[in-house]
């Protein structure tokens, strides 16, 4: 079960958008694994793809078509990752059936799918409930897209944020999928972001690139980047707002906050509903020389498998806590100034075991679904957070019975 995370249950039609869904048959025939995102014309998008040298197909076909993107359609239950030159061309010949449906040209479908690795792409299946999505197509199909997305997610993750821009109502409203192989490089599994704010072309990148540093580049579940990570963010500009057109526009640091509260909610729910996860966990690192350090050794904590298997226990292990910190890549760390709690119970002060600290204290913090773990390195005024969960025996159940 996920931890203290309620399923999405209504979300905010963002105008200039519709959404449709339906059930390819990809993986299974119970519920929709197929979504298809249609924007009007003039429409901003922009994105943030994993960095992986494996990139899959549907990302390399994206990434090049971003700048002039109509359409997103989006897959689960197949990764079309690893499936070189043929998944790529699978890739396309979807864009190109969905363009026909949408009487668009097929360069302005992008293309995004999640599930199985080294599969080839079913296309024919895909292709046949393309034609039920685009049928389906409505203001008021996210909730059914972000069931559609799924996979070994336990629920539909979204949310939706309003803002006044010029006296116009803006509506933000996003999805995302992903449960494991969860440490971005750069966004999430899969997320998608709609608003209806009117931008210049280029603030639609600023917009994401602002939003995904401290929100899906701040979490992680197992360590593992994934080969098909995207996270989009569409302005349709269907407000009628001032044409929002820099970082150093009136109403920019409005629009960004927005953006980024829905992009740090669906980043945080993808931790709390993390493979497996008994425990939603922010490990917080200040005092650092440089926020680089503060992260370095908050990631070295929050995906080390020692502390989070301590962490399911309940075992508030300090040598597991120093392990961890001692081996983040930075090239200074003083031990005597490390100081460590669980929230306000002191862990560690000075790098040694805190003379009022007990066992008792340790476990009955960790006892507690959700706690912070906040290191203090004691060298600078950097700090830096990220959000992970601890390692339980249904990790490793899910993920070995995960083609099965």
């Amino acid at each position: 079960m996920p931890v203290n995370l309620l399923p999405a249950t209504q979300l905010l039609v963002v105008p200039g958008v519709r959404v449709g869904s339906a059930c390819a048959g990809i993986k299974q025939t119970t519920r929709h694994d197929l979504a298809l995102f249609s924007f009007v014309q003039g429409t901003q998008v922009a994105g943030v793809y994993t960095q992986s040298h494996f990139a899959a197909a549907p990302v390399l076909v994206a990434r090049a078509r971003e700048t002039q993107s109509r359409a997103w359609v989006i897959n689960s239950g197949n990764a079309n990752a690893a499936t070189g030159g043929i998944g790529q061309q699978d890739s396309e010949d979807v864009c190109s059936h969905a363009g026909r449906l949408l009487q668009l040209p097929d360069t302005e479908i992008q293309p995004f799918s999640t599930g199985v690795i080294g599969e080839r792409l079913p296309v024919e299946k895909i292709n046949a409930a393309l034609e039920q999505c685009t049928r389906d197509l409505s203001e008021d199909g996210w909730l059914a897209a972000a069931q559609a997305i799924m996979t070994t997610d336990t629920v539909p993750k979204g949310y939706s944020r309003q803002v006044e821009i010029d006296g116009m109502c803006v509506t933000v409203t996003g999805i995302a999928k992903g449960s494991g192989m969860i440490k971005p490089n750069m966004a999430t599994m899969l997320a998608y972001v709609a608003c209806d704010a009117c931008v210049a072309p280029t603030v639609a990148k600023m917009l994401i690139e602002d939003s995904v540093q401290h929100s899906f580049n701040r979490i992680t579940v197992d360590g593992d980047t994934s080969t098909n990570d995207c996270y989009m963010l569409a302005c349709t500009g269907a407000a009628g707002n001032d044409v929002v057109n820099g970082r150093d526009h009136k109403s920019y640091a409005v629009l960004v906050a927005a953006v980024k509260e829905v992009a740090t909610l669906l980043a945080q729910a993808l931790v709390r509903d993390g493979e497996g996860a008994t425990k939603f966990v922010t490990v917080r690192v200040t005092g650092g020389q440089t926020a680089s350090d503060c992260l370095a050794v908050a990631y070295s904590v929050a995906d080390s498998m020692l502390v989070k298997t301590a962490l399911f226990a309940g075992d508030a292990n300090w040598g597991r806590f120093c392990m961890a910190i001692g081996k983040a890549p930075i090239e200074q760390l003083n031990p005597s100034t490390v100081q460590l709690w669980l929230d306000d119970v002191q862990v560690a002060q000075n790098g040694l075991v805190c003379e009022s600290y007990s066992d008792e204290k340790g476990a009955a913090v960790l006892a507690q679904d959700e706690f912070v773990v906040h290191i203090d390195l004691g060298m600078g005024e950097s700090e830096e957070t990220v959000w992970t969960t601890d390692l339980s025996y249904d990790y490793i159940r899910i993920n070995a019975e995960y083609r099965t």
